[in-house]
């Protein structure tokens, strides 16, 4: 369900160089004082965190500044694209939080760029290239020795502009022609040097199926596509930054052209860092192959970057919205804890999160002097953070599943749970004292023995006597089975990007995904829902799966309860 942002999150801060940039134009009137904004994805795979972090500033630009922010889906390449990802980023956008204003794409202005391409040629801006594009490659030289120009490159401008529009007709073969800006070929910016515009491609589109053999460029068709909408900010991550000088070429080019559009307009394209996270990759390539040899399960599998893998492992849009304001917007590059991304979470969820009982590794508990057959309705509480949320009913029986872990026949001194003498508290009903347990043949625990004390029920005389242990529980006769996937990081390395003598594939993290299937939890969640966020207390944070169906009931972990960030950060 999509989330909107809250008063307290537009709250005053400091400005970032982007803002600045942003107040400045306003105060000088720049662009007669419009501030237009646009996210442009790819519809070539699904939306990872690093996208959350554009999202947030594209759209977030435009509604401090009473702007507006458009989705444009750069759709300049049929072979990769697919209707399934346009579907997917709209819902991710929506969920985070924000609305657009209009949605475009490049193919909406494929007319207008290739009528601008035929100008281009005609002012002798422009020629068809007949080279291969590893030629092509290889005649460009290198950062210190300049290209080397094409033997095409001063055909006759008429010729130029036959063989173009022969190229759309679909007369020549894929990679048999390439239509090429004619800027330098011994420009410092490899860029200039006559890079190519438009590339044959007879793969019908997603949209405009096949009116269209020839397909430009991203580099021509982005800022062109920017200055058709009137986008005043053009903003980018900075491996962009040695694009911006062609950028500007284009479009200088089109205000010298028919094309041009108001006076006094013109876009601008900043760049600011990109959004890294340890133990994560960003590639969509990568990601791409992840999931289609099925080492993950799918675009939406929780130890993804994803977007969608982040919603379904339990993460709250709040928390990415608050975790990208956390680490705010530089001109330069690093890498980011995901650590910080856990705390993120774990803030909101410690606000938000419905507290219940949960066992994930059961082991009987048998209070043998409780009446059997007796049921109390002992009153748990929603969240000690927020009172109002009041509390909800668990029941109390004489046999309970308790963590295995929280039961020591033979425990060391500080050991302050269940073992033979010792008293614990059991969470929001009696103390009970420890008298042993039974065994299985192979020496394993199958049943802890304890009496309780009744007078220490909350409310009673004894019910504040000092215990120093205090654990959870799920009533046998009540608890409802459930499965439950326990998430880990999906690498092994803190930065599996920059390991380039390995495969990335060799450090996936073996351990990533641990499924329970013989857990506990109370009764009261037989009503959850899909996405349903609690706090499993004494354990960690959790959601349930949309896979669970007609009572079977999957929970996935979205973070420990364990803090690492806010730890390292206080040191």
């Amino acid at each position: 369900m999509a989330e909107q942002i809250t008063p307290q999150e537009e709250g005053k801060k400091s400005l970032n160089f982007i803002e600045q940039m942003v107040e400045k134009d306003l105060a000088e009137g720049r662009n007669g004082g419009r501030v237009q904004t646009r996210f442009p994805p790819e519809p070539n795979g699904y939306l990872h965190i690093g996208h959350a972090k554009a999202i947030c500033l594209d759209f977030g630009i435009a509604r401090k500044y009473g702007g507006t922010c458009n989705l444009r889906f750069d759709d300049t390449n049929p072979i990769k694209e697919d209707v399934e990802y346009v579907d997917s980023i709209q819902e991710d956008i929506q969920w985070l939080g924000f609305r657009w204003e209009n949605i475009y794409y490049a193919s909406d202005y494929f007319g207008q760029l290739f009528e601008f391409a035929l100008w281009l040629i005609d002012h002798g801006h422009a020629y068809v290239d007949e080279q291969t594009a590893e030629v092509i490659a290889e005649q460009k030289g290198s950062p210190t020795q300049p290209g080397r120009e094409s033997p095409f490159r001063n055909r006759p401008t008429a010729e130029s502009r036959d063989l173009f529009l022969r190229m759309n007709s679909g007369e020549f073969d894929e990679g048999a022609m390439t239509l090429r800006a004619k800027i330098d070929m011994a420009s410092p910016n490899m860029h200039f040097r006559d890079p190519i515009i438009y590339r044959i491609i007879k793969t019908p589109h997603h949209r405009t199926g096949r009116t269209w053999n020839v397909y430009p460029m991203y580099d021509f068709a982005h800022g062109q596509s920017d200055y058709f909408e009137g986008v005043t900010h053009s903003l980018c991550t900075l491996e962009f930054e040695v694009h911006r000088p062609l950028y500007d070429y284009f479009i200088d080019r089109l205000i010298e052209s028919p094309f041009k559009t108001e006076d006094n307009y013109r876009t601008r394209q900043t760049e600011f860092n990109r959004l890294n996270l340890t133990y994560t990759v960003m590639s969509k390539r990568k990601l791409l192959q992840l999931v289609k040899e099925h080492r993950v399960n799918g675009w939406d599998d929780p130890r993804m970057p994803t977007i969608c893998g982040y919603r379904r492992r339990g993460f709250t849009p709040a928390s990415i919205r608050n975790f990208v304001d956390m680490i705010g917007y530089t001109k330069y590059d690093g890498v980011i804890d995901v650590a910080l991304l856990e705390h993120a979470v774990r803030e909101d969820l410690n606000a938000t999160a419905r507290r219940v009982a949960a066992v994930l590794h059961p082991v009987k508990l048998i209070i043998t002097n409780y009446p059997e057959g007796q049921v109390e309705m002992m009153e748990s509480v929603n969240n000690p953070e927020n009172p109002a949320e009041g509390t909800h009913p668990i029941a109390f029986t004489r046999e309970l599943y308790i963590e295995r872990e929280d039961f020591m026949e033979e425990a060391p001194k500080n050991y302050y749970r269940l073992t033979p003498g010792q008293e614990v508290r059991l969470r929001c009903a009696y103390i009970v004292r420890c008298t042993g347990c039974k065994k299985n043949e192979a020496g394993e625990v199958t049943e802890v023995y304890a009496e309780y004390d009744p007078q220490t029920k909350t409310g009673m005389p004894e019910s504040n006597r000092r215990v120093k242990g205090t654990i959870h529980w799920v009533s046998t006769s009540h608890a409802l089975k459930a499965e439950v996937r326990l998430y880990d990081r999906l690498f092994t390395v803190e930065n599996p990007m920059e390991e380039k003598d390995r495969d990335f594939l060799e450090l996936l993290n073996p351990n990533s995904l641990e499924v329970l299937t013989d857990c506990y939890v109370e009764e009261d969640l037989a009503t959850a829902r899909p996405y349903d966020h609690f706090q499993f207390q004494r354990v960690g944070y959790f959601n349930l799966d949309p896979d669970s169906h007609d009572g079977r009931l999957i929970f996935n972990r979205t973070v420990s309860l364990r803090d690492t960030w806010s730890k390292k950060k206080n040191r």
